[in-house]
Formats: C-alpha cells, structure tokens, sequence
C-alpha cells in the first residue's frame, strides 16, 4: 500500500562547509537527532527516514531507533538522495527536510505537509522574508524571486533581488523543507547530472527550473537557521538555550 507521505532527512557526512555536519552535538544531542525529534512532532516514526551514504550516521540513527535508508555516495544534492529513497520506499509525495535544520519550526513542517496533501503533484517548497542584511549578502543563504502567484521565478546565492546600485531594499530566502512528488523524482534523478545554472548557483530548485517544471513558494516562519558553519551552531545554541 502506497504512503500518503514520508519525510525523508538527507544526511551527508562530507559537507565542503563543515565535515561531520550531521553528527556534531549541539548542546549534547547530534543535529540529525535534533532534526529527526523536530520531524517526529508531526508525523508517527515509520513515517520518517534518514538517508545517508555514510555508516557512521546510519549507525547512530540505528542506536536510536531511528527508520534509515542507504543511499548512494554519487548522490549530488538532498534532493538525489530522496529520490533514490523513492526507489524503495513508495508514497504520493515526499517531504525533504534537510539534515541541517535542528531547529526547523514544527508549524512549517505542519503546514507543508497540509499543503503537499492537499496538492499532491505540485513541488513545493517554503520562504520567508529576509530582515538582516548580512543574510541577503550571505553566499550561504538561497535567496528566491517568484511570482504573484507564487510560482518560482529564480533562485540564487547571490543577493536578489537588487536595484541598479546593488542595495538590499526587500528579499525572500529559502527554507529548507519541500514537498516532491514520486513522478518528479524520477525526472530530477533521470537527468543524472547538475544541469548549467544548478551547478553555477549550487541551488538544487534551480534544475527543476531547468527542466520546465514548476515551483510553488509558501510563506513560512522565520524560525529555522540552516547550519553551514560555525556560527550558525553558536546562534542555534542561543535559541535552544533561551527556550530552557
């Protein structure tokens, strides 16, 4: 019988930003784990998979009684990796929550999840408003335009949108969870490689882009911080902590 849904969490161990990414403790607990009990707020536990090339983490999501799939070391982003799970793992649509989200807020998972079921062949994916300059000048935040109805016009690690003098007025980032259904993972993973401007920008959203298809942005909450260095574990400790 075919799942309505499961979330998957892509894991890689070799991250170029911060080798070990995953199994880094954060106040005690490794950030996967962290992502994995986020996930397990809104869905039951044979509904949420790590997918990962790398023992080590499989190993621990094991000692912890956690559902995991071994996926393929050539995977080339998150999104290669959940769609190698949909080879195994059947189900309407799949809902990609990134390994380096420890904080993800519950409500967007909530919402997406609602979303994706409600429009179970749209990809989906979420964004909300940047208020900090520095995140706009960020190489390690995806920022993205869309239209007035919402569809993905463009997604870049560069600073857009901007005027005629390169000056931050108003943008939108990225948040790292999506909702792909079965059939456009198997579109994504048939390309086999990073199309042209994927692999310029290292924005994954942008190869379905690339191959035609559509993308539909939802607003969400300005909570989750994606870790891709050192200082962004310092601000999650910060969170986490004021929340004791």
């Amino acid at each position: 019988m075919k799942n309505k849904f499961i979330i998957v969490i892509p894991a890689r161990y070799n991250s170029k930003r911060l080798p070990g990414k995953p199994l880094i403790k954060i106040l005690g607990i490794p950030m996967i784990i962290r992502t994995y009990n986020q996930c397990l707020k809104v869905a039951d536990k044979n509904h949420i998979f790590v997918a990962s090339d790398d023992n080590r983490i499989l190993k621990l999501c094991d000692d912890y009684g956690i559902k995991n799939v071994l996926t393929s070391k050539k995977c080339l982003t998150g999104t290669d990796r959940v769609a190698e799970v949909a080879k195994k793992i059947h189900a309407k649509v799949y809902i990609n929550v990134q390994g380096d989200e420890p904080i993800c807020d519950v409500g967007d998972i909530k919402k997406l999840i609602k979303y994706a079921l409600k429009y179970p062949h749209q990809i989906i994916n979420g964004y909300t408003e940047i208020k900090d300059k520095k995140l706009f000048l960020s190489g390690n935040i995806p920022k993205v335009v869309f239209r007035n109805d919402g569809r993905l016009l463009y997604q870049s690690r560069a600073g857009i949108p901007t005027t005629k003098k390169l000056q931050f007025k108003k943008a939108w980032r990225q948040v790292c969870i999506y909702s792909l259904p079965n059939k456009v993972l198997k579109i994504f993973r048939n390309k086999g490689k990073k199309t042209t401007l994927e692999k310029l920008e290292d924005c994954e959203l942008v190869r379905f882009l690339e191959l035609g298809l559509e993308v539909k942005m939802i607003k969400m909450s300005d909570n989750s911080i994606s870790v891709d260095t050192r200082d962004d574990l310092r601000k999650i400790v910060k969170v986490l902590k004021k929340k004791r």
